[in-house]
């Protein structure tokens, strides 16, 4: 009883903190700006973990670290340091100035409305807008699931009970707070997961016998279905180091095309905080990132406890994670469930905000009504908030009790067609002034119909890319092949837009110099 007095208590304090924060932030939240930006005006810690926590949910926790822990070994933690130096170091150096000041420069909120406005074209603003909808959804379903085998373990409350009210809280402070709410509940949620994480690979690998006694253990490990190498789980590259590389590419290169995670970048406050952002943005990623492949990685030692068939633990991949927690103290089971908790609802709340802000100004504005002042696009915004939210909720019930996949798959598929669209004509378009809007559309069209055809016609696809992880970090590479082949082939755009387009770059600056003795000639 205490124990569950306990976990509640860290519960109540956790939720009552998030809905404070939430309706603290209203007055940010008045107006289109502030409701999807923050009024531009956000620093470089609140950016930097809005950009992490968003980065790193319970997908990646308890999904993508007990699947791939469990078929890599310790090698798993290359995707850990993979998110961190190319998905967050890299992607900041890159992307985040050109971003910040092209976007302001146009105008433009959201991606689809950049793809709009850079290349001109309501087409691809639209077709941008309908991808982010249609594969952001089952990304959105695919957050609850890491909940629910935690959830089982640390209470008696059923599933969906537990969904419902992540749900809830998660748009109460959205629809109240806007972007400012979500960035500095971002904070406080990430805080809890970076020492969450450490706490739990503590816990975890004390009662393994410490670090070298639990890697001694892993090396001995074997499992005929993936290798027969001994030592092979506690080794560098692990059992299979093709398959892993798609991995680090879908999970650190896929960040550049997510519109949920390029769009933080619209919202920093300067340039300064650009280059602060990006250092602690990719110390988050290493604790946290790092940290959970790093802890997935040891999941074999715990095979004992779960029924493994044909290689595979029988309650799935999904329960590789919850299994390794089972057996710590109250106190730190508690603090997993509010880890998950802060890493489900920072990204879900991220998510929700870009699927809502995206249907309302590049689909419903200008196209289903043809008049939208700004108080009626925030309306609209916060209405399909409850919409999205709502939908993704059922998805996630529907799945969990028809078990139709696991969390993985789901967020590759999703981050596959979103990133494969939206990476190279983004990065492109950013940089190269010959990129074309033919490209773009070829990029878009792509990347998901391979994905979709990923998914129904799957067994037709070549070995290397029947994984839907494989297959999104092909899309994304052949989209770095695409756009310059497709742009070099068509029309190159008018010289007069794109000089006033890139002009945000290359503004004269006139400063006054004073002459010193010896400069001029006698």
């Amino acid at each position: 009883m205490f124990d569950l007095a306990i976990k509640l208590v860290l519960l109540v304090l956790f939720f009552g903190s998030m809905i404070v924060i939430g309706l603290y932030c209203r007055r940010h939240a008045t107006d289109v700006n502030g409701f999807v930006l923050g009024g531009r005006s956000v620093g470089p810690w609140l950016t930097a973990f809005a950009y992490g926590t968003s980065y790193f949910s319970a997908v990646v926790f308890v999904g993508y670290a007990g699947q791939f822990g469990w078929k890599y070994g310790i090698a798993a933690t290359w995707a850990g340091l993979g998110n961190a130096f190319i998905g967050s170091l890299l992607a900041w150096a890159v992307l985040g100035r050109r971003t910040r000041v092209m976007t302001q420069h146009l105008d433009s909120a959201t991606m689809p409305e950049f793809f709009g406005k850079r290349f001109e074209s309501r087409s691809l603003k639209l077709a941008a807008s309908a991808i982010i909808f249609i594969f952001l959804i089952p990304y959105t379903a695919s957050l609850y699931n890491g909940l629910s085998r935690l959830f089982g373990m640390a209470f008696e409350i059923d599933y969906s009970v537990c969904v419902i009210v992540m749900a809830v809280l998660t748009g109460i402070y959205v629809i109240a707070g806007g972007y400012m709410a979500t960035a500095i509940n971002d904070f406080i949620q990430g805080i809890i997961m970076i020492f969450g994480i450490a706490a739990v690979i503590l816990a975890v690998l004390h009662s393994q016998g410490g670090f070298l006694k639990a890697l001694e253990s892993l090396a001995q490990a074997s499992d005929g279905t993936v290798s027969s190498a001994p030592g092979v789980f506690a080794s560098f590259f692990g059992p299979d180091p093709v398959n892993l590389l798609g991995v680090v590419i879908l999970t650190s290169l896929g960040t550049w095309g997510l519109p949920q995670m390029v769009q933080k970048f619209y919202a920093i406050k300067s340039e300064s905080a650009i280059s602060k952002g990006m250092i602690i943005s990719t110390a988050f990623a290493v604790i946290v990132a790092g940290g959970s492949y790093f802890l997935g990685g040891f999941g074999r030692l715990f095979a004992d406890k779960m029924d493994v068939v044909n290689g595979v633990p029988a309650g799935g991949y999904d329960a590789v994670v919850p299994t390794m927690l089972s057996g710590l103290p109250a106190i730190l089971i508690a603090v997993v469930v509010v880890l998950v908790l802060s890493a489900s609802m920072s990204t879900l709340s991220s998510l929700v905000l870009a699927s809502s802000s995206t249907l309302t100004l590049d689909f419903i504005k200008g196209t289903v009504i043809r008049d939208m002042d700004e108080k009626k696009q925030v309306k609209m915004m916060r209405a399909l908030v409850v919409v999205f939210i709502a939908v993704s909720v059922v998805l996630a019930l529907i799945q969990y009790k028809s078990n139709v996949t696991f969390i993985a798959q789901l967020m590759g598929v999703s981050w596959g067609a979103l990133a494969g669209a939206f990476l190279a004509p983004f990065l492109y378009g950013l940089y190269w002034k010959r990129t074309t809007r033919a490209a773009c559309a070829v990029s878009f069209l792509f990347s998901t119909v391979i994905m979709i055809a990923n998914i129904f016609v799957r067994a037709s696809f070549p070995a290397l890319l029947q994984s839907p992880i494989n297959c999104g970090a092909f899309c994304m590479l052949a989209g770095l092949v695409i756009v310059p082949a497709v742009s070099l082939f068509t029309k190159a755009p008018e010289e007069k837009s794109l000089a006033r387009i890139f002009s945000c770059y290359d503004r004269k600056v006139t400063v006054s110099v004073k002459d010193s003795i010896g400069d001029k000639n006698d």
